[in-house]
């Protein structure tokens, strides 16, 4: 059934790399942007961070760095190709703010870690601290 609305959608499919503004930052992994191909904004979900969600502990303070480096830049996203959506309906991939992976930054600074099939597992343990 999900196909059928997939294909019969009448927004343009995001296939190909873009550029955008930066309007909201939701959370440390989620960004809403602004494009010339769209008349509303959407939602981007940075592939490969895992990020705390805005009610676990360091879920605000990851917020808000990633709202310091990129809230009302224009960006550059690439798109996952090989996953585009994720299991939110939303779209997936990398961010760029003049040429810097926004994502790895905040794997570096500490606000996230780097996404893979273990640490979805062990996500609860990993942000909350106790294993790490």
């Amino acid at each position: 059934q999900m196909n059928l609305y997939y294909f019969d959608s009448p927004h343009q499919q995001i296939t190909e790399d873009f550029d955008a503004k930066v309007v909201k930052v939701v959370d440390g992994d989620t960004i809403r942007v602004k494009a010339d191909f769209r008349v509303f904004d959407f939602p981007i979900r940075i592939s490969n961070l895992l990020a705390p969600e805005m009610n676990e502990k360091g879920g605000e303070r990851s917020r808000n760095r990633l709202k310091s480096l990129i809230q009302g830049a224009t960006v550059e996203i690439i798109v996952d190709k090989k996953k585009r959506v994720g299991k939110w309906g939303r779209l997936l991939g990398q961010v760029r703010e003049r040429g810097f992976d926004v994502g790895q930054q905040m794997i570096e600074e500490g606000f996230a870690v780097h996404l893979d099939e273990e640490q979805a597992r062990i996500k609860p343990l990993v942000l909350m601290g106790i294993i790490g």
